[in-house]
């Protein structure tokens, strides 16, 4: 048990924090199933390969952008790799969606003093002027109180909202945060703003801006939007506290790109006695420019990678049909999760489960499922095989993960896979994200979990759903 190290110590902690115990397996598995999952994460454990896939996706191919070039590469590279494993059914299915490229960026305080400012486009914000733009600033605490605003008060003027996130284990900060930056750009220019600067959403006190998709509204005059680091943000705090009237001048030359050709990339490993009932693990291949993605979501993609290669080594192939799901497009708003709902309808029924990694390179520190309320024993059962890791139950249901999102709102059922994201945040959509964040034995410990988890779901005596469907 010594060599699970720091990862019981993270289930003891939670165990301190009134977590509770799982119940008992209740022999739902049998005693060969139960050495298989074991093996699985013995093998994980000992060297999953998880790392080098992100090192391999973050340097032969980067950043990959949403519909860029980059990401048709990208797509090129996860059909090499499923080759190389040996799996099957392997297929590259193209969706639509609208292109977006970051341009210059730039944002200075020009009185009553001169500050420079770390700034950075919002994901498929629209341009500024050649000049850019140079107005007064006023200062909301919250979306709220910006949409609480006069109507017309802003008018000529840039909109600053200063909501900050706060650091939680289980990111349940960014949730309370992020709604200003889909929603400030609109709420701005129905006042009557000619642009809109943001607190980043990230916990980090670093100079660097987080990004990330924001939204316009059909007949709202869309307005340029950007993000300021952390300390940029206290900066303009400071200068506005000084009680003078605070101008700043703002260059975002970003510009839409129209519909281009994403997809998703899957492939499967058969299963030996229902080969046609599913168990989804999936990652989102696409990510953010700014940094290499690494841990958004490279680290996911080396995670379902290095669980396929996991389990195409066992002596036995899973019960049911485990197919392996790159999403493109997740940053953007689900788009690939939605395209693969909408083409594979008419096998979701038989769809058994389906989880995703996206929240970092690990470890997983908790468990959850919405399974069937007949399926409750089984869900206690992958929990107790996943105790050995350091893993313990999460609190409320699972929603599986972003891209499962669409599927668990068709009745699929879910497992989540609870990753420590104490500090993802820090680097979440920045030019910070990049692969010295990822630790090795951390992502083989996430490895194992994801890995057991499909295996195990796999082999379940009995159906796990349908569940109640569920608004996305």
């Amino acid at each position: 048990m010594k060599r699970f190290g720091f990862l019981l110590a993270a289930g003891v902690a939670l165990l301190a924090l009134g977590q509770p115990a799982f119940a008992a397996d209740a022999n739902v598995f049998t005693p060969a199933t139960l050495k298989a999952s074991s093996d699985i994460q013995a093998k994980a454990l000992a060297g999953s390969g998880a790392y080098g896939f992100v090192e391999s996706l973050t340097v032969r191919v980067g950043p990959r952008l949403a519909g860029s070039p980059a990401a048709k590469l990208s797509h090129q590279w996860a059909e090499a790799r499923f080759k190389e494993l040996g799996l099957s059914n392997i297929k590259v299915e193209p969706f639509t969606v609208d292109g977006w490229e970051r341009g210059i960026e730039h944002a200075s305080i020009l009185s009553p003093v001169a500050h420079h400012l770390h700034v950075t486009a919002l994901g498929h914000s629209v341009t500024t002027p050649p000049d850019g733009i140079t107005a007064p600033v006023v200062r909301f605490d919250t979306l709220e109180d910006l949409e609480a605003a006069p109507e017309g008060s802003l008018k000529g003027k840039i909109a600053f909202v200063d909501k900050k996130m706060n650091r939680l284990q289980d990111g349940g900060g960014y949730g309370e945060a992020v709604g200003v930056r889909g929603k400030g750009p609109e709420a701005a220019a129905r006042k009557g703003a000619v642009g809109l600067l943001i607190r980043s959403i990230g916990t980090d006190s670093h100079r660097f801006p987080h990004t990330g998709i924001t939204r316009y509204a059909d007949g709202v005059t869309a307005i340029p939007a950007g993000a300021l680091s952390n300390p940029d943000a206290d900066q303009l705090n400071r200068v506005l506290a000084l009680g003078q009237p605070v101008s700043v001048k703002m260059v975002l030359s970003s510009q839409a790109m129209g519909p281009l050709s994403d997809a998703n990339v899957m492939a499967e490993i058969k299963g030996r006695e229902l080969p046609d009932e599913i168990v989804v693990i999936g990652a989102h291949l696409d990510s953010w420019d700014l940094g290499t993605g690494a841990l958004d979501d490279g680290a996911g993609v080396g995670i379902v990678l290095a669980a396929a290669k996991i389990i195409k080594s066992m002596p036995q192939a899973p019960r049911r049909t485990i197919r392996f799901v790159l999403f493109g497009a997740e940053e953007v708003g689900l788009v690939g999760a939605y395209a693969y709902a909408k083409q594979h309808a008419a096998e979701l029924p038989k769809h058994q489960a389906g989880t995703e990694a996206d929240f970092g390179a690990g470890p997983v520190i908790t468990f959850n499922a919405n399974f069937r309320p007949e399926a409750k024993p089984v869900a206690e059962a992958i929990g107790k095989a996943l105790a050995p890791l350091g893993i313990v139950p999460g609190r409320g249901s699972s929603s599986g993960g972003p891209d499962i999102g669409p599927l668990a709102a068709q009745g699929v059922p879910t497992g989540g896979l609870g990753l420590d994201g104490t500090d993802y945040f820090d680097y979440h959509h920045t030019a910070d994200d990049t692969l010295d964040k990822v630790d090795p034995k951390k992502l083989d410990q996430a490895t194992a979990a994801f890995a057991s988890f499909a295996w195990l779901a796999a082999e379940a005596p009995m159906a796990l759903g349908p569940v109640p469907k569920k608004a996305e």
